[in-house]
């Protein structure tokens, strides 16, 4: 024990020996070094530097925007999207502005003013006049676009249920979609995920009578220019039901019931023949054939033309197939979805098919 102490001790006097000469060193007096500060030259280089700079940013602006505007969505399908691209529209145009004038006062003042030895800032305590300015226009400005946000929010999610609206359940699982339609009565039946079995894969309550004329569906179909209201379930973990060409989202969440309602505009055909739409699909196609040559050169399946539908896709990553959780929507007239719908089998007759 006493040789422990004493090496500890030790040890601990050559640490406080070290520390000291470290102190010691820096006391010391060391003759001006200017190696390290900025010259007028070296500040001529970066206020130039920053100049370049500004050049290089409006550039790759507007080469982003040649390029990359055409991955963009196509119009809106549905009646509430267009206001939603109106609001983005909006939002990002103030953004730009404000982004092209605050770069080019930034790069270009630290061109017009870089260090001068033989020049002197002059140092503002205080401007009122500018502070207000500066406030006050980002504060009505800002204030502006968050009432038109809020009024443009609360009219989509404003959901009234009517006798003419469609209602029709979205229900997500790792990692598929099944639908179920209302029926002739418009009203959904309970629904549970305890009822889960056999052909009932989506835990409808077969003691409920609203749910004799509901129809389950693996295919979603809707009619342009009908209201349709979503009710949305998760059996497992949290999905978010995505559907950007409606510019619709809304999370699914396990336990509970969440909704969204639009109205689809455009049927899918009619999108099709869209010029935009054309000329994605082209490119699409495309790029399909040059990876199908690679992939016939390796003996490889190639890859089928792509053809534009309307998808309803997850947007949380819910698990390791969560890409391909996606469901293909068809957006047709009123008299095709009748007579699809016409076609189907309902949930009683699923669970009684000698009936």
């Amino acid at each position: 024990m006493t040789v422990f102490l004493v090496l500890a001790v030790i040890i601990l006097f050559a640490v406080a020996m070290w520390q000291m000469s470290k102190i010691f060193k820096l006391s010391q007096v060391k003759p001006k070094d200017d190696s390290q500060v900025a010259n007028d030259n070296d500040n001529r280089i970066q206020g130039k530097l920053m100049l370049g700079f500004l050049v290089f940013f409006y550039i790759f602006l507007i080469v982003g925007f040649w390029k990359w505007t055409k991955v963009l969505l196509p119009q809106a399908a549905s009646e509430h999207g267009t206001d939603i691209d109106q609001l983005m529209l909006i939002s990002m145009i103030l953004i730009f502005v404000v982004l092209i004038i605050t770069q080019f006062l930034l790069h270009y003042f630290a061109f017009k003013y870089h260090g001068k030895k033989e020049q002197k800032a002059v140092f503002y305590a205080d401007n009122d006049k500018l502070e207000f300015i500066w406030t006050i226009i980002p504060v009505i400005v800002l204030a502006a676009l968050i009432i038109y946000g809020l009024f443009t929010w609360t009219a989509i999610m404003n959901i009234e249920e009517d006798d003419d609206s469609l209602i029709v359940e979205l229900y997500a699982k790792q990692f598929i979609w099944e639908a179920r339609y209302a029926g002739e009565d418009n009203t959904l039946g309970k629904a549970n995920v305890r009822f889960i079995e056999g052909v009932n894969t989506i835990g409808i309550d077969a003691s409920d009578p609203y749910s004799a004329d509901d129809v389950p569906a693996r295919e979603l179909r809707l009619p342009v220019g009908r209201k349709v209201i979503f009710k949305m379930r998760s059996q497992d973990v949290l999905h978010s039901a995505f559907m950007p060409h409606f510019r619709a989202q809304m999370n699914t969440v396990p336990g509970m019931i969440t909704q969204f309602a639009f109205t689809p505009s455009i049927t899918t055909e009619e999108m099709r023949q869209d010029e935009e739409v054309i000329k994605k699909v082209a490119t699409i196609n495309q790029i399909r054939r040059e990876k199908s040559l690679d992939l016939a050169a390796r003996g490889e399946e190639t890859l089928e033309p792509y053809e534009f539908d309307f998808l309803l896709l997850c947007n949380k990553i819910c698990g390791a197939s969560h890409y391909n959780m996606q469901m293909k929507i068809i957006v047709e007239t009123q008299e095709d979805f009748d007579a699809w719908i016409a076609e189907q089998t309902t949930f009683s007759q699923t669970m009684n098919p000698l009936d």
